[in-house]
């Protein structure tokens, strides 16, 4: 089985809504990642992406 890596780019900046403005994940998702089940990590990767998507 593959390990989902974090999407961290170790460029850690909170803004005011707490959110990395380098991986985009909340700090809640960020403190819960090392034990997110597989399920929930691509939960957080899908929204990320999408989120992405509309910076575009």
């Amino acid at each position: 089985m593959n390990k989902i890596e974090s999407p961290c780019v170790r460029n850690c900046c909170l803004n005011e809504e707490e959110t990395c403005t380098g991986c985009l994940r909340s700090l809640d998702e960020i403190k819960a990642w090392g034990e997110a089940s597989d399920e929930l990590k691509k939960e957080i990767l899908d929204r990320i992406n999408v989120q992405k998507q509309a910076l575009k």
